[in-house]
C-alpha cells in the first residue's frame, strides 16, 4: 500500500514523521496548502490562508517541541495580530487586531504552525457563512465552527480550533465526520475571543483521532502531554436519549442504537439512563443565558453598525434578549447552578454518557447550520463532550455519537473515547 500524502496523516503521525526525519514540517505544510488550493473552491472553509508565513514558520520548526511544526487552523472569531480578523461580519472586513488570542498563541508556542483563519458564522451565532460540507457541498457543514470542521474533514489541516455556546463544535464535527472535544467550561483560555455568551462560551478542538485531540489539548492548555490510555476495563456507559429524542432523525437513532449494541458486544456495560429531574428545563436555561447576553455583548456593533448585522441576529437573540429582565437572567443562573450539581452527581455513576451529537446527518441546505438541541444542554452543564464518527445517513453523510463526561474529568473522557474509537473503528 503506498504511503499516504502528508496532508492525510493525523497530527500524531505527522509529528512522528517530522521527529524521525522522514518528513519535514515544511513538506507537511506544503501538502496541506496544495490540498487547500485544490479543494477550497468547493468547500470554502477559509477566510484567510497565511501560506507564505506558514511555510516560513515550518522551516523554523523545532523537533523538540510538542507539535514539531504540525499545522492547525483557527476559527475567525479569535483575534490574530498577523492575520485579518472578521468575526464572520462585514463590519470587520480588513480588521487587524493589535494582539493575538491565547488560543492562537499557545499552539504556536508549543511548536504548531498556524495555517490561517477558518470560516465562522456571524459572531458565532446562527447566520451561516459560505462553507459547504466536504462530503456533499449541497449539505450544511454545521456551525458556528463550520470552516474548522470542514477543513479537518477534507484533509486541509489535521487540527482546528472552534467555539461552542450551544452546539458549535460538536455538531459541525459530527456533520463533517471528525473527532471533536468541547472541554469542561473555561478549560481553554478565552482571552482574545469575541464573546457570544460569556457564561457559556467554550473553546473546542477538532481532529481526526482521539490521540490527536489529546496532543492538541496539551498544547492549548500549556500542560505536559500525556497520551490517552486504554482503560483497564470495559467502561460503564449511560445510554441517554435526552428529553429531545423526538427531534432525532431516523438515522441518528439508528446509529446511536447500533453503537450501543456494538459497544455492549465489545464488553461495555451500557445502561439506559435519563437526565436528573432537576435538568428538565436545561434548554430553556441555555436560551435565557444566550439571549440576555446578546444585546450586551453586541453593543459595539449595535450602536455603530446595526444595519450591517444580519436580520437573524437583530430579530433573534438581540431582540429576544431585550425582552428579558435581569431578574430572569439571575433566576436562570441559579437554576443552571442547581442543574450542574445534579448532573455532576448523576454522571458519577458512569464512565461516560453515550448520546447523540446531532439529530442525524447534515441537512441538505446551506441556509441553516442545523439543530443544536442535542448540544446546548451539555454546554449549560459545563460538561466535557467528545464526538466520534460512527455511521452514515441515507445520503452517505457522516452520523456521529457523543460521549459526555463529568466536569473536569476531560482526560478520563479521552481514555474512554480511545476505547470507544477502537471498538467502532471511528477514525475518518
Amino acid at each position: 500500500m503506498p504511503n499516504p500524502e502528508p496532508h492525510r496523516l493525523t497530527a500524531v503521525e505527522m509529528a512522528g514523521h517530522i521527529e524521525a526525519g522522514t518528513l519535514t514540517a515544511e513538506a507537511v505544510v506544503q501538502s496541506c496548502l496544495e490540498r487547500i488550493r485544490d479543494r477550497e473552491p468547493v468547500v470554502r472553509a477559509w477566510t484567510h490562508i497565511a501560506g507564505d508565513a506558514a511555510l516560513a514558520a515550518a522551516r523554523e520548526a523545532k523537533t523538540d517541541t510538542l507539535m514539531k511544526g504540525v499545522p492547525f487552523g483557527i476559527k475567525d472569531i479569535f483575534d490574530t495580530a498577523d492575520m485579518p480578523t472578521g468575526y464572520g461580519s462585514p463590519i470587520y472586513t480588513g480588521c487587524r487586531p493589535s494582539f493575538s488570542a491565547s488560543a492562537a498563541t499557545l499552539p504556536r508556542a508549543a511548536g504548531g504552525v498556524l495555517l490561517g483563519k477558518t470560516v465562522t458564522t456571524e459572531f458565532a451565532n446562527r447566520h451561516p457563512g459560505p462553507t459547504a460540507n466536504p462530503h456533499n457541498p449541497a449539505h450544511s457543514p454545521g456551525g458556528s465552527s463550520s470552516g474548522s470542521a470542514a477543513a479537518v474533514a477534507d484533509f486541509m489541516v489535521p487540527l482546528a480550533i472552534g467555539t461552542q455556546t450551544g452546539g458549535s463544535v460538536i455538531r459541525p464535527a459530527a456533520y463533517c465526520g471528525v473527532v471533536a472535544l468541547k472541554p469542561s467550561f473555561n478549560m481553554f483560555p478565552p482571552a482574545g475571543m469575541h464573546p457570544n455568551t460569556e457564561t457559556l462560551d467554550t473553546i473546542g478542538i477538532m481532529a481526526r483521532s482521539v490521540a490527536d485531540i489529546a496532543l492538541f489539548r496539551a498544547a492549548m492548555m500549556a500542560i505536559p502531554y500525556e497520551q490517552p490510555a486504554m482503560p483497564d476495563r470495559a467502561p460503564r456507559l449511560a445510554l441517554c436519549r435526552t428529553p429531545h429524542w423526538d427531534k432525532a432523525e431516523p438515522e441518528g437513532k439508528a446509529v446511536l442504537e447500533d453503537a450501543a449494541n456494538r459497544l455492549r458486544s465489545a464488553g461495555a456495560e451500557v445502561v439506559e439512563a435519563e437526565l436528573p429531574n432537576a435538568c428538565g428545563n436545561v434548554s430553556d436555561v441555555q436560551n435565557r443565558h444566550s439571549y440576555f447576553e446578546a444585546p450586551r455583548n453586541h453593543a459595539p456593533e449595535r450602536y455603530r453598525h446595526e444595519a450591517q448585522l444580519s436580520l437573524a441576529l437583530r430579530h433573534g437573540r438581540i431582540e429576544g434578549g431585550q425582552k428579558l429582565t435581569l431578574d430572569e437572567f439571575r433566576a436562570a443562573w441559579r437554576e443552571a447552578d442547581r442543574m450542574r450539581a445534579a448532573a455532576q452527581d448523576w454522571a458519577g455513576g458512569f464512565d461516560a454518557i453515550l448520546t447523540l451529537p446531532a439529530p442525524g446527518q447534515a441537512p441538505k441546505t446551506l441556509a441553516s447550520t442545523g439543530d443544536a438541541i442535542f448540544n446546548g444542554l451539555w454546554t449549560v452543564l459545563h460538561m466535557p463532550c467528545l464526538t466520534l464518527p460512527a455511521g452514515e445517513g441515507p445520503d452517505g453523510l457522516p452520523v456521529g455519537i457523543q460521549l459526555v463526561g463529568r466536569r473536569h474529568a476531560d482526560a478520563r473522557l479521552l481514555d474512554i473515547g480511545l476505547w470507544v474509537e477502537s471498538k467502532l473503528g471511528a477514525r475518518s
